[in-house]
């Protein structure tokens, strides 16, 4: 089956891209492309296979929808899916709301396919022989609609999952999620509207797969350096507005009926920990100090990776481990609050209500959830997540790498910032800490 790729955006925004990317220097070793235009073919379907991953061969899956005419299939599984059978089929694809028009071709035989799978509101025109003979505008409600998570990113599928209740609200779909095993508990407690399924059969009306993206492809409407994470969901599922949290119901009492703080000191990569030497002991004793016990709840005890060791804190309890979410989610409700990084652990306090110190200078303030406890050394180089001329690959410094000041955003954060923030929250939050009681 011949597959055609569309884009919405203009193609140049597209071979833009392809200068500076490794993988499409690699396209270019065994392309086979005559022309520009076949060459962005190859391009697409390589992305298209592996940014979401997807096994070999779903881009030619079955087409469920019916159109009414013979070989003529439609559906939104992967971006606009459309069968063409042999003929003189004019096909026209725009977008309903903006009357903006993406496609408008003669074709015969073959699958016309988006590169682009976020929402937009299809209308699609086929004519033959120049007599129209079908015409559809997307209209998601009553429909079955799946939502894929693809990303292994704990705190990016916190932050897309308000959106995709509004989403489900909006267009009263029947709407359905994927999500990675270690998810399905902790998701359900938030979003109990919110139908989890194990896998996609893809018989769907359309499905929709939200990830983040470091990078200038616009393969999705919003660059991670550019957007926060938490309004990035928004222009995946054409919603301009932050909708509202979750409410969570805990499903077990607190470990302990002392008053505890939990803290983590990892992320996914040790190069985005808080490398002041010693301050994370400095911040467990102040906080043991007032009388606090300090949870440790991370996944692991150690974390080495790009020449880094992060362990425990000496004097924080071990409370590490492969624990499920839902429990990490219960305990952290129940705290008087947490401090952590930029990391998953800190989106799951902010989803449930867990006031939230984070510590973190790689990223500007508006990256992240808004926490108001946010801790960076704005007088050192930093920010470099949210830079649009570099790309920030697993925490690594663009700026300073193999020098002195290499990740002096992490390094420079002093104790003394950390404990004011922890003054600011526990006067802002009116508690009391158990030495003073």
């Amino acid at each position: 089956m011949k597959l055609h790729f569309f884009t919405v955006n203009d193609i140049e925004d597209y071979r833009k891209y392809y200068s500076g990317s490794g993988e499409v220097r690699e396209i270019i070793k065994t392309s086979k492309a005559q022309t520009k235009e076949d060459f962005d073919q190859e391009v697409f379907y390589h992305f298209k296979k592996n940014f979401l991953d997807i096994p070999i061969g779903t881009l030619e899956s079955e087409i469920w929808g019916e159109t009414g005419f013979p070989g003529l299939r439609l559906d939104f599984n992967f971006g606009l899916r459309l069968d063409i059978p042999e003929g003189n089929f004019r096909v026209k694809v725009s977008d309903f709301d903006t009357g903006e028009i993406f496609f408008d071709k003669y074709i015969s035989g073959g699958r016309l396919i988006s590169v682009e799978q976020y929402f937009i509101r299809w209308q699609v025109e086929i004519f033959l022989n120049e007599q129209e003979i079908f015409s559809h505008v997307l209209d998601l409600e009553g429909q079955p609609v799946a939502v894929m998570f693809k990303t292994p990113l704990l705190g990016d599928t916190i932050a897309f999952l308000p959106y995709i209740r509004e989403f489900k609200k909006i267009h009263r779909c029947k709407l359905s999620i994927c999500l990675k095993d270690n998810l399905t508990e902790l998701v359900s407690q938030l979003y109990p509207d919110l139908i989890v399924i194990d896998e996609i059969d893809f018989k769907t009306y359309a499905t929709y797969y939200p990830f983040t993206l470091v990078s200038s492809f616009p393969f999705i409407p919003a660059d991670l350096r550019k957007v926060p994470i938490n309004r990035i969901g928004g222009a995946i599922f054409g919603i301009n507005y932050l909708p509202p949290k979750a409410v969570f119901e805990p499903t077990a009492p607190p470990v302990t009926n002392e008053p505890y703080v939990c803290i983590a000191v990892q992320s996914n990569s040790t190069r985005k920990g808080w490398h002041y030497p010693g301050g994370w002991d400095i911040v467990v004793d102040y906080l043991k100090n007032l009388g606090y016990r300090v949870f440790c709840i991370d996944l692991n005890a150690e974390q080495t990776d790009h020449g880094f060791t992060i362990r425990k804190p000496e004097g924080a309890e071990d409370f590490t481990g492969n624990h499920p979410l839902l429990e990490r989610a219960n305990m952290l409700y129940h705290a008087e609050f947490f401090i952590g990084l930029s990391s998953g652990l800190s989106w799951v306090a902010d989803a449930v209500g867990c006031p939230v110190v984070m510590i973190c200078g790689f990223s500007q303030d508006w990256s992240e959830f808004y926490t108001p406890y946010r801790v960076a050394n704005r007088r050192v180089c930093n920010g470099c997540l949210n830079d649009p001329h570099v790309i920030f690959i697993s925490g690594e410094c663009p700026y300073h790498k193999n020098t002195p000041r290499e990740l002096e955003c992490q390094k420079k954060i002093s104790p003394r910032m950390v404990i004011d923030a922890i003054e600011r929250l526990i006067v802002d939050k009116n508690l009391t800490p158990p030495a003073l009681r």
